[in-house]
């Protein structure tokens, strides 16, 4: 399956929101501290299966920049330096297709990594 190609590309700074819409109508509003903890970069994902390491503290990250990649991905400048994922259409599509999943996902890895999250303020 190709997966669509974003449409639109939003990012809500003040809610810390990417908003982004696909050429099938799919529409996902993914937080920073989502994004950031799911970088696809080596530095978080690791170079290949089990080997994901889990950011501790993002709860306040934002993105600062966003930058296209040719036609197929965009880099996300996050304010704690991080920049080094490449976030493909595909990428960005599964993130948000599987967001409810993934975020459970996080939120008990941090349990099991004895970290307490903090909301974030306003």
């Amino acid at each position: 399956m190709n997966t669509p190609a974003p449409t639109e590309l939003n990012m809500h700074r003040i809610s810390r929101v990417l908003e982004i819409t696909f050429a099938d109508g799919a529409n996902y509003k993914l937080p920073a501290e989502y994004l950031r903890v799911y970088s696809p970069s080596a530095e978080v994902a690791g170079h290949g299966p089990g080997q994901r390491k889990v950011p501790l503290g993002k709860e306040g990250v934002n993105i600062d920049r966003i930058e296209p990649v040719g036609n197929y991905a965009v880099v996300l400048h996050f304010d704690d330096e991080h920049n080094t994922g490449i976030y493909s259409w595909e990428t960005l599509y599964n993130l948000g297709k599987h967001y409810d999943d993934l975020w459970a996902q996080y939120l008990e890895e941090l349990k099991e990594h004895g970290y307490t999250r903090k909301e974030p303020a306003a």
